[in-house]
Protein backbone atom coordinates (compact mmCIF):
# COMPACT_ATOMS: atom_id res chain seq x y z
CA UNK A 1 0.00 0.00 0.00
CA UNK A 2 0.87 3.38 -0.64
CA UNK A 3 2.54 5.11 2.46
CA UNK A 4 0.35 8.47 2.37
CA UNK A 5 1.61 9.42 5.66
CA UNK A 6 5.07 9.02 5.60
CA UNK A 7 5.23 10.54 2.16
CA UNK A 8 3.00 13.68 3.98
CA UNK A 9 5.55 13.78 6.99
CA UNK A 10 8.44 13.46 4.42
CA UNK A 11 6.96 16.19 2.19
CA UNK A 12 7.26 19.80 4.31
CA UNK A 13 10.70 18.29 5.56
CA UNK A 14 11.63 18.41 1.92
CA UNK A 15 10.38 21.85 1.58
CA UNK A 16 12.15 22.86 4.65
CA UNK A 17 15.54 21.43 2.84
CA UNK A 18 14.86 23.58 0.31
CA UNK A 19 13.87 26.49 1.63
CA UNK A 20 17.25 26.53 3.74
CA UNK A 21 19.31 25.69 0.94
CA UNK A 22 17.90 28.11 -1.90
CA UNK A 23 20.44 30.45 -3.34
CA UNK A 24 20.35 34.05 -2.55
CA UNK A 25 18.75 35.05 -6.17
CA UNK A 26 15.78 32.27 -5.37
CA UNK A 27 14.86 33.22 -1.95
CA UNK A 28 12.33 35.82 -3.46
CA UNK A 29 10.35 32.67 -4.71
CA UNK A 30 10.51 31.38 -0.70
CA UNK A 31 7.09 31.90 -0.40
CA UNK A 32 5.36 30.53 -3.79
CA UNK A 33 7.77 27.01 -2.86
CA UNK A 34 6.39 27.33 0.71
CA UNK A 35 2.67 27.49 -0.79
CA UNK A 36 3.19 25.01 -3.29
CA UNK A 37 4.38 22.14 -0.62
CA UNK A 38 1.46 23.09 1.53
CA UNK A 39 -1.25 22.69 -1.35
CA UNK A 40 0.63 19.37 -2.26
CA UNK A 41 -0.10 18.41 1.71
CA UNK A 42 -3.67 19.58 1.03
CA UNK A 43 -4.44 17.52 -1.78
CA UNK A 44 -2.73 14.32 -0.09
CA UNK A 45 -5.37 15.23 3.49
CA UNK A 46 -7.82 15.04 1.11
CA UNK A 47 -7.18 11.62 -0.99
CA UNK A 48 -6.86 10.39 2.56
CA UNK A 49 -9.79 11.63 4.06
CA UNK A 50 -11.80 10.22 0.84
CA UNK A 51 -10.07 6.99 0.66
CA UNK A 52 -10.77 6.35 4.43
CA UNK A 53 -13.42 3.88 5.39
CA UNK A 54 -15.55 5.92 7.59
CA UNK A 55 -17.77 2.94 7.87
CA UNK A 56 -14.44 1.67 10.42
CA UNK A 57 -13.38 5.29 11.55
CA UNK A 58 -12.63 3.41 14.92
CA UNK A 59 -9.78 0.90 13.12
CA UNK A 60 -6.21 2.37 12.74
CA UNK A 61 -6.09 2.88 8.67
CA UNK A 62 -2.84 3.56 6.18
CA UNK A 63 -0.89 1.63 8.51
CA UNK A 64 2.58 1.50 8.13
CA UNK A 65 5.19 0.06 10.48
CA UNK A 66 9.03 0.06 10.14
CA UNK A 67 11.52 -1.75 12.44
CA UNK A 68 13.47 1.87 14.41
CA UNK A 69 15.37 0.83 17.06
CA UNK A 70 14.67 -3.04 17.70
CA UNK A 71 16.65 -3.10 20.95
CA UNK A 72 14.86 -0.83 22.36
CA UNK A 73 11.10 -2.20 21.00
CA UNK A 74 10.35 1.12 18.61
CA UNK A 75 9.20 1.88 15.64
CA UNK A 76 8.22 3.88 13.05
CA UNK A 77 4.68 2.69 13.20
CA UNK A 78 2.22 4.98 11.24
CA UNK A 79 -1.89 5.28 11.00
CA UNK A 80 -5.05 7.15 11.34
CA UNK A 81 -8.23 6.06 13.09
CA UNK A 82 -11.13 9.12 13.33
CA UNK A 83 -9.59 11.05 15.15
CA UNK A 84 -6.32 11.31 14.28
CA UNK A 85 -7.77 11.56 10.39
CA UNK A 86 -9.59 15.58 11.66
CA UNK A 87 -6.38 16.34 13.36
CA UNK A 88 -4.21 15.41 10.15
CA UNK A 89 -6.86 17.53 8.05
CA UNK A 90 -6.33 20.40 10.52
CA UNK A 91 -2.51 20.23 9.94
CA UNK A 92 -2.66 20.48 6.37
CA UNK A 93 -5.71 22.86 6.27
CA UNK A 94 -4.05 25.91 8.13
CA UNK A 95 -0.51 25.60 7.15
CA UNK A 96 -0.89 27.33 3.50
CA UNK A 97 -3.33 29.45 5.29
CA UNK A 98 -0.93 30.58 8.09
CA UNK A 99 1.55 31.65 5.05
CA UNK A 100 -1.05 33.54 3.04
CA UNK A 101 -1.56 35.54 6.23
CA UNK A 102 2.33 36.15 6.80
CA UNK A 103 2.97 36.89 3.48
CA UNK A 104 4.50 40.35 3.65
CA UNK A 105 5.59 40.01 7.00
CA UNK A 106 9.54 39.74 5.71
CA UNK A 107 11.24 42.12 3.48
CA UNK A 108 14.65 40.35 4.33
CA UNK A 109 14.61 37.21 1.67
CA UNK A 110 16.97 35.53 3.81
CA UNK A 111 14.53 35.50 7.42
CA UNK A 112 11.50 35.14 5.12
CA UNK A 113 12.61 31.53 3.97
CA UNK A 114 14.08 30.96 6.99
CA UNK A 115 10.55 31.45 8.70
CA UNK A 116 9.10 29.50 6.05
CA UNK A 117 11.15 26.08 6.23
CA UNK A 118 10.66 26.02 9.87
CA UNK A 119 7.00 26.47 9.25
CA UNK A 120 7.48 23.63 7.04
CA UNK A 121 9.39 21.43 9.39
CA UNK A 122 6.80 22.14 12.24
CA UNK A 123 4.05 20.57 9.84
CA UNK A 124 6.02 17.28 9.67
CA UNK A 125 5.81 17.18 13.37
CA UNK A 126 2.39 17.96 13.47
CA UNK A 127 1.23 15.40 10.77
CA UNK A 128 3.33 12.57 12.22
CA UNK A 129 2.82 13.19 16.32
CA UNK A 130 -1.06 12.74 14.85
CA UNK A 131 -0.78 9.75 13.39
CA UNK A 132 2.06 8.09 15.36
CA UNK A 133 1.05 4.32 17.08
CA UNK A 134 4.61 3.88 18.72
CA UNK A 135 4.95 5.48 22.03
CA UNK A 136 8.56 5.68 22.22
CA UNK A 137 7.91 7.83 18.39
CA UNK A 138 5.24 9.67 19.90
CA UNK A 139 7.77 11.27 22.84
CA UNK A 140 10.17 12.08 20.27
CA UNK A 141 8.00 13.80 17.87
CA UNK A 142 6.64 15.42 21.49
CA UNK A 143 10.16 16.53 21.85
CA UNK A 144 11.56 17.24 18.52
CA UNK A 145 8.61 19.82 17.67
CA UNK A 146 10.08 21.97 20.17
CA UNK A 147 12.90 22.73 18.02
CA UNK A 148 11.15 24.29 14.96
CA UNK A 149 8.71 26.34 16.91
CA UNK A 150 11.14 27.49 19.64
CA UNK A 151 13.25 29.56 16.72
CA UNK A 152 10.29 30.22 15.15
CA UNK A 153 8.88 32.40 18.38
CA UNK A 154 12.26 33.31 19.59
CA UNK A 155 13.65 34.57 16.06
CA UNK A 156 10.64 36.16 14.46
CA UNK A 157 8.14 38.48 16.61
CA UNK A 158 8.31 41.46 19.46
CA UNK A 159 10.50 42.44 21.46
CA UNK A 160 9.82 39.86 24.37
CA UNK A 161 10.05 36.93 21.88
CA UNK A 162 13.65 35.40 23.28
CA UNK A 163 11.45 35.76 27.01
CA UNK A 164 8.55 33.73 25.73
CA UNK A 165 10.33 31.20 23.54
CA UNK A 166 12.58 30.40 26.92
CA UNK A 167 9.44 30.68 29.04
CA UNK A 168 7.66 27.92 26.51
CA UNK A 169 10.47 25.66 25.76
CA UNK A 170 11.00 25.13 29.98
CA UNK A 171 7.33 24.54 30.36
CA UNK A 172 7.37 22.08 27.37
CA UNK A 173 10.74 20.66 28.68
CA UNK A 174 9.24 19.87 32.15
CA UNK A 175 6.56 18.48 31.28
CA UNK A 176 8.41 16.21 28.77
CA UNK A 177 10.88 15.02 30.58
CA UNK A 178 7.87 14.05 33.48
CA UNK A 179 6.60 12.17 30.99
CA UNK A 180 9.70 10.18 29.69
CA UNK A 181 10.28 8.40 32.73
CA UNK A 182 6.36 7.20 32.48
CA UNK A 183 7.28 6.28 28.30
CA UNK A 184 10.40 4.01 30.31
CA UNK A 185 8.41 2.64 33.02
CA UNK A 186 5.86 1.86 30.67
CA UNK A 187 7.93 -0.45 28.45
CA UNK A 188 9.61 -1.98 31.18
CA UNK A 189 6.10 -2.82 32.51
CA UNK A 190 4.69 -3.83 28.87
CA UNK A 191 5.58 -7.03 27.14
CA UNK A 192 8.47 -5.67 25.65
CA UNK A 193 10.25 -7.31 21.93
CA UNK A 194 11.27 -5.52 18.66
CA UNK A 195 7.29 -3.97 18.95
CA UNK A 196 7.10 -3.17 22.68
CA UNK A 197 6.43 0.64 22.26
CA UNK A 198 3.40 -0.05 20.37
CA UNK A 199 0.38 1.77 21.21
CA UNK A 200 -1.87 -1.72 20.97
CA UNK A 201 0.62 -3.81 22.34
CA UNK A 202 0.41 -1.69 25.80
CA UNK A 203 -3.00 -1.52 26.07
CA UNK A 204 -4.72 -3.17 28.70
CA UNK A 205 -1.80 -4.21 30.85
CA UNK A 206 -2.40 -5.44 34.24
CA UNK A 207 -0.80 -2.66 36.23
CA UNK A 208 -0.37 -1.95 40.31
CA UNK A 209 -3.13 0.91 41.26
CA UNK A 210 -0.19 3.47 42.47
CA UNK A 211 2.20 2.34 39.55
CA UNK A 212 -1.13 3.10 36.81
CA UNK A 213 -1.61 5.76 38.50
CA UNK A 214 2.16 7.68 38.60
CA UNK A 215 1.74 7.00 35.03
CA UNK A 216 -0.61 8.56 34.49
CA UNK A 217 0.57 11.65 36.38
CA UNK A 218 3.74 11.78 34.48
CA UNK A 219 1.99 11.39 31.05
CA UNK A 220 -1.22 13.72 31.70
CA UNK A 221 0.76 16.51 33.31
CA UNK A 222 2.81 16.93 29.84
CA UNK A 223 -0.43 17.36 28.48
CA UNK A 224 -2.00 19.84 30.69
CA UNK A 225 0.77 21.97 29.54
CA UNK A 226 0.59 21.66 26.20
CA UNK A 227 -2.88 22.08 26.01
CA UNK A 228 -2.68 24.41 28.18
CA UNK A 229 -4.75 24.14 31.46
CA UNK A 230 -4.63 26.10 34.61
CA UNK A 231 -1.85 26.77 36.24
CA UNK A 232 0.09 25.43 33.77
CA UNK A 233 -0.87 28.01 30.98
CA UNK A 234 0.84 30.88 31.77
CA UNK A 235 3.55 30.54 28.70
CA UNK A 236 0.90 30.66 26.34
CA UNK A 237 0.16 34.50 26.98
CA UNK A 238 3.59 35.75 26.94
CA UNK A 239 4.25 33.79 23.35
CA UNK A 240 0.73 34.99 22.14
CA UNK A 241 1.92 38.87 22.63
CA UNK A 242 5.63 38.02 21.52
CA UNK A 243 5.28 35.53 18.68
CA UNK A 244 3.56 36.72 14.98
CA UNK A 245 0.06 35.82 14.77
CA UNK A 246 1.00 33.41 12.58
CA UNK A 247 2.92 31.25 14.30
CA UNK A 248 0.63 31.39 17.51
CA UNK A 249 -2.32 30.48 15.60
CA UNK A 250 -0.35 27.43 14.44
CA UNK A 251 0.13 26.38 18.12
CA UNK A 252 -2.76 27.27 19.21
CA UNK A 253 -5.27 26.04 16.77
CA UNK A 254 -3.41 23.10 16.03
CA UNK A 255 0.00 22.32 18.42
CA UNK A 256 -1.96 22.28 21.57
CA UNK A 257 -4.06 19.75 20.23
CA UNK A 258 -1.74 17.18 21.24
CA UNK A 259 -2.15 18.02 24.88
CA UNK A 260 -6.21 16.88 24.05
CA UNK A 261 -5.13 14.26 21.73
CA UNK A 262 -2.83 12.91 23.99
CA UNK A 263 -5.21 12.90 27.24
CA UNK A 264 -8.19 11.23 24.75
CA UNK A 265 -6.03 8.75 22.94
CA UNK A 266 -3.23 7.80 25.60
CA UNK A 267 -4.45 8.88 29.21
CA UNK A 268 -7.80 6.65 28.78
CA UNK A 269 -6.78 3.94 26.88
CA UNK A 270 -3.68 3.01 28.61
CA UNK A 271 -4.60 4.12 32.23
CA UNK A 272 -8.65 4.01 32.30
CA UNK A 273 -8.35 3.54 36.13
CA UNK A 274 -6.13 6.14 37.02
CA UNK A 275 -8.34 8.35 34.57
CA UNK A 276 -11.43 7.62 36.62
CA UNK A 277 -9.46 8.38 39.59
CA UNK A 278 -8.20 11.54 38.25
CA UNK A 279 -11.24 12.77 36.59
CA UNK A 280 -12.80 14.39 39.45
CA UNK A 281 -9.85 16.57 40.84
CA UNK A 282 -9.13 17.20 36.81
CA UNK A 283 -13.09 18.20 36.01
CA UNK A 284 -12.69 20.83 38.64
CA UNK A 285 -9.24 22.61 36.84
CA UNK A 286 -11.12 22.61 33.35
CA UNK A 287 -13.52 24.66 35.47
CA UNK A 288 -11.12 26.64 36.72
CA UNK A 289 -9.50 27.16 33.13
CA UNK A 290 -12.69 27.97 31.55
CA UNK A 291 -13.98 30.97 33.62
CA UNK A 292 -10.45 32.11 34.46
CA UNK A 293 -9.54 32.26 30.90
CA UNK A 294 -12.94 34.14 30.28
CA UNK A 295 -12.13 36.70 32.59
CA UNK A 296 -8.94 37.60 31.83
CA UNK A 297 -9.56 37.47 28.56
CA UNK A 298 -12.76 40.04 28.75
CA UNK A 299 -9.65 42.58 30.90
CA UNK A 300 -7.19 42.48 28.19
CA UNK A 301 -6.38 45.32 25.91
CA UNK A 302 -3.84 43.18 23.61
CA UNK A 303 -5.79 41.25 21.10
CA UNK A 304 -3.39 38.94 21.01
CA UNK A 305 -3.25 38.18 24.64
CA UNK A 306 -7.50 38.28 24.46
CA UNK A 307 -7.42 35.50 21.62
CA UNK A 308 -5.04 33.51 23.69
CA UNK A 309 -7.03 33.41 27.55
CA UNK A 310 -10.27 32.46 25.21
CA UNK A 311 -8.42 29.24 24.03
CA UNK A 312 -7.34 28.63 27.88
CA UNK A 313 -10.84 28.90 28.51
CA UNK A 314 -12.36 26.99 25.01
CA UNK A 315 -9.21 24.09 26.08
CA UNK A 316 -10.70 23.54 29.46
CA UNK A 317 -14.56 22.80 27.79
CA UNK A 318 -12.60 19.86 25.96
CA UNK A 319 -10.82 18.44 28.98
CA UNK A 320 -14.33 18.57 30.69
CA UNK A 321 -15.81 16.89 27.60
CA UNK A 322 -13.00 14.20 27.89
CA UNK A 323 -13.24 13.73 31.48
CA UNK A 324 -16.78 13.34 32.02
CA UNK A 325 -16.54 10.07 30.14
CA UNK A 326 -19.75 10.34 28.10
CA UNK A 327 -20.04 9.04 24.66
CA UNK A 328 -21.74 12.05 23.91
CA UNK A 329 -19.11 14.59 25.90
CA UNK A 330 -16.19 13.16 24.36
CA UNK A 331 -17.13 13.04 20.52
CA UNK A 332 -17.99 16.81 21.69
CA UNK A 333 -14.58 17.48 22.67
CA UNK A 334 -12.88 15.56 19.51
CA UNK A 335 -14.93 17.68 17.48
CA UNK A 336 -13.88 20.72 19.50
CA UNK A 337 -10.18 20.18 18.92
CA UNK A 338 -11.23 20.31 14.80
CA UNK A 339 -13.51 22.93 15.56
CA UNK A 340 -11.21 25.69 18.09
CA UNK A 341 -8.77 25.32 15.27
CA UNK A 342 -10.94 27.04 12.97
CA UNK A 343 -12.09 29.68 15.04
CA UNK A 344 -9.16 30.32 17.01
CA UNK A 345 -6.89 30.18 13.61
CA UNK A 346 -8.95 32.51 11.49
CA UNK A 347 -8.85 34.77 14.72
CA UNK A 348 -5.35 35.01 14.87
CA UNK A 349 -5.41 35.65 11.30
CA UNK A 350 -7.81 38.32 11.56
CA UNK A 351 -5.80 40.55 13.93
CA UNK A 352 -3.01 39.78 12.17
CA UNK A 353 -4.98 41.53 9.65
CA UNK A 354 -5.48 45.00 11.83
CA UNK A 355 -1.74 44.37 13.09
CA UNK A 356 -0.46 44.50 9.00
CA UNK A 357 -2.28 48.15 8.63
CA UNK A 358 -1.52 49.82 12.24
CA UNK A 359 1.58 48.20 13.65
CA UNK A 360 -0.27 47.84 17.13
CA UNK A 361 -2.22 44.99 19.03
CA UNK A 362 -3.66 47.44 21.35
CA UNK A 363 -7.32 47.71 21.29
CA UNK A 364 -7.90 50.96 22.63
CA UNK A 365 -5.99 52.32 19.65
CA UNK A 366 -8.53 51.28 17.15
CA UNK A 367 -11.99 52.81 16.87
CA UNK A 368 -14.87 53.04 14.32
CA UNK A 369 -13.32 50.85 11.72
CA UNK A 370 -16.61 49.36 10.31
CA UNK A 371 -17.59 52.96 8.57
CA UNK A 372 -13.93 52.64 6.63
CA UNK A 373 -13.63 48.74 6.49
CA UNK A 374 -17.05 46.83 6.51
CA UNK A 375 -15.71 44.21 4.63
CA UNK A 376 -13.06 43.59 7.27
CA UNK A 377 -15.41 44.53 9.97
CA UNK A 378 -17.88 41.84 8.94
CA UNK A 379 -15.39 39.06 8.67
CA UNK A 380 -14.27 39.86 12.33
CA UNK A 381 -17.80 39.90 13.51
CA UNK A 382 -18.64 36.08 12.01
CA UNK A 383 -15.24 35.02 13.25
CA UNK A 384 -15.82 36.52 16.97
CA UNK A 385 -19.31 35.23 16.78
CA UNK A 386 -17.82 31.38 15.98
CA UNK A 387 -15.44 31.70 19.09
CA UNK A 388 -18.41 32.35 21.19
CA UNK A 389 -20.11 29.70 20.29
CA UNK A 390 -23.32 30.68 18.14
CA UNK A 391 -25.37 28.65 16.44
CA UNK A 392 -25.07 27.85 12.62
CA UNK A 393 -21.04 27.90 13.33
CA UNK A 394 -18.92 25.08 14.00
CA UNK A 395 -17.93 25.36 17.70
CA UNK A 396 -21.47 25.78 18.80
CA UNK A 397 -22.25 21.87 18.27
CA UNK A 398 -19.06 20.80 19.84
CA UNK A 399 -19.90 22.59 23.48
CA UNK A 400 -23.37 21.92 23.65
CA UNK A 401 -22.44 18.24 22.80
CA UNK A 402 -19.94 18.53 25.66
CA UNK A 403 -22.38 20.00 28.14
CA UNK A 404 -25.19 17.76 27.25
CA UNK A 405 -22.83 14.59 27.33
CA UNK A 406 -21.38 15.91 30.87
CA UNK A 407 -24.59 16.89 32.32
CA UNK A 408 -25.04 13.21 33.68
CA UNK A 409 -21.62 12.77 35.29
CA UNK A 410 -20.73 16.09 36.70
CA UNK A 411 -23.46 18.64 36.54
CA UNK A 412 -22.50 21.60 38.73
CA UNK A 413 -19.56 21.39 36.01
CA UNK A 414 -21.47 22.02 33.25
CA UNK A 415 -23.63 24.91 35.10
CA UNK A 416 -20.39 26.86 35.65
CA UNK A 417 -18.57 26.09 32.58
CA UNK A 418 -21.99 27.58 30.91
CA UNK A 419 -21.37 31.01 32.67
CA UNK A 420 -17.99 30.53 30.35
CA UNK A 421 -20.07 30.93 27.33
CA UNK A 422 -21.68 34.22 28.77
CA UNK A 423 -18.18 36.00 29.12
CA UNK A 424 -17.06 34.95 25.85
CA UNK A 425 -20.14 36.94 24.60
CA UNK A 426 -18.67 39.76 26.52
CA UNK A 427 -15.26 39.50 25.72
CA UNK A 428 -15.88 39.50 22.25
CA UNK A 429 -18.86 42.00 21.27
CA UNK A 430 -17.39 44.31 23.55
CA UNK A 431 -13.91 43.75 21.93
CA UNK A 432 -15.74 44.19 18.49
CA UNK A 433 -17.86 47.42 19.63
CA UNK A 434 -14.45 48.77 21.17
CA UNK A 435 -12.61 48.41 17.88
CA UNK A 436 -14.98 48.74 15.13
CA UNK A 437 -17.66 50.97 16.26
CA UNK A 438 -18.19 54.76 17.37
CA UNK A 439 -15.77 57.53 16.40
CA UNK A 440 -12.70 56.88 13.67
CA UNK A 441 -9.71 58.15 14.86
CA UNK A 442 -7.88 60.21 12.66
CA UNK A 443 -4.82 57.62 12.27
CA UNK A 444 -7.47 55.05 11.48
CA UNK A 445 -8.87 56.56 8.61
CA UNK A 446 -7.23 55.34 6.38
CA UNK A 447 -7.92 51.86 6.67
CA UNK A 448 -8.11 49.61 3.70
CA UNK A 449 -10.20 47.33 2.82
CA UNK A 450 -9.49 43.24 2.96
CA UNK A 451 -7.60 42.57 0.08
CA UNK A 452 -7.62 39.42 -2.08
CA UNK A 453 -5.39 37.21 -0.04
CA UNK A 454 -6.64 38.03 3.26
CA UNK A 455 -10.11 36.96 1.72
CA UNK A 456 -8.34 33.90 0.38
CA UNK A 457 -7.36 33.66 4.33
CA UNK A 458 -10.43 33.94 6.18
CA UNK A 459 -12.80 33.34 4.02
CA UNK A 460 -12.59 29.20 3.75
CA UNK A 461 -12.01 29.04 7.26
CA UNK A 462 -15.44 31.00 8.32
CA UNK A 463 -17.21 28.63 5.36
CA UNK A 464 -15.73 26.01 6.66
CA UNK A 465 -17.72 26.58 10.24
CA UNK A 466 -20.95 27.27 8.20
CA UNK A 467 -21.06 23.77 6.88
CA UNK A 468 -19.92 21.81 9.41
CA UNK A 469 -22.03 24.25 11.65
CA UNK A 470 -24.93 22.86 9.58
CA UNK A 471 -23.82 19.80 8.38
CA UNK A 472 -21.48 18.42 11.82
CA UNK A 473 -22.02 14.68 10.69
CA UNK A 474 -19.52 15.08 8.21
CA UNK A 475 -16.58 14.82 10.66
CA UNK A 476 -18.69 13.46 13.62
CA UNK A 477 -19.29 10.25 11.38
CA UNK A 478 -15.39 9.77 11.39
CA UNK A 479 -15.14 10.50 15.39
CA UNK A 480 -18.00 8.93 16.67
CA UNK A 481 -16.95 5.52 16.55
CA UNK A 482 -13.44 5.90 17.97
CA UNK A 483 -14.32 7.98 20.38
CA UNK A 484 -17.29 5.44 21.90
CA UNK A 485 -14.54 2.87 21.94
CA UNK A 486 -12.19 5.00 23.99
CA UNK A 487 -15.21 5.52 26.78
CA UNK A 488 -16.28 2.12 26.82
CA UNK A 489 -12.38 0.84 27.48
CA UNK A 490 -12.54 3.47 30.55
CA UNK A 491 -16.46 2.42 31.33
CA UNK A 492 -15.00 -1.81 31.19
CA UNK A 493 -12.66 -0.75 33.64
CA UNK A 494 -15.34 0.90 36.22
CA UNK A 495 -17.34 -2.56 36.23
CA UNK A 496 -14.25 -4.70 36.97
Amino acid sequence: MFPILTVMVVLPVIGAGVLFALPEGARAKSREIALGFSLVEVVLAAILFFQFDKSAAGTIQFEETYAWIPQIGTSWALGVNGIGLSLVLLSSLLVPLAILSGWRDDKDAKRRATYLALVLASQAFMIAIFAARDVFLFYVLFEAMLIPMYFLIGSFGGAQRRYAAVKFLIYSLVGGLVMLVGVIALYVTGPGGEQGFLTDNLTGLELGTVQERLLFVSFFLAFAIKAPMFPVHTWLPSVAESARPSTTALLVAILDKIGTFGMLTLCLVLFPEASRWAAPFIIVFAVISVLYGAILAIGQDNLLRLVSFTSVSHFGIMVLGIFAFGQTSAQGAALYMFNHGLSTGALFFAVAFLINRHGTASIREFGGLQKVAPVLAGTFLIIGLSALSLPGLAPFISEIMVFIGAWPAAPWAVAFSAVGVVLAALYILLTYKKVFTGPTPAAMEGTRELTLRERLVAWPLIAAMLVLGFVPGLLLDVLREPVNDIVTIVSQEAGK
